[in-house]
């Protein structure tokens, strides 16, 4: 699943993978989850300052489910652009 979403000028292309879960077995009750994989360009071009993420949740475990990966990489993409414009107007 793969979603591209307009930003204060930038283009946040957020896909989703199939992540087999944590490798410590203590955790296995979390089973299949996801990663959202988000890339930054503007004007098809990309952000110099920032490669493509990989992210989970907050504390390190994969999300749940795709559209909870979607939206979490979409938000943690919006971050980078506020904190990128941010540092711009110093």
């Amino acid at each position: 699943m793969k979603r591209i979403y307009d930003y204060l000028g930038y283009e946040v292309e957020v896909s989703v993978e199939a992540h087999p879960g944590p490798a410590d077995t203590s955790q296995s009750r979390y089973g299949l989850g996801y990663v959202a994989i988000v890339t930054i360009t503007k004007a098809g071009q990309p952000v110099s300052c920032f490669t493509p993420l990989r992210l989970g949740e907050e504390d390190g475990r994969p999300f749940r489910n795709e559209p909870d990966a979607l939206m979490g990489g979409f938000s943690a993409g919006r971050c980078l652009i506020d904190d990128l414009d941010r540092n711009d107007l110093d």
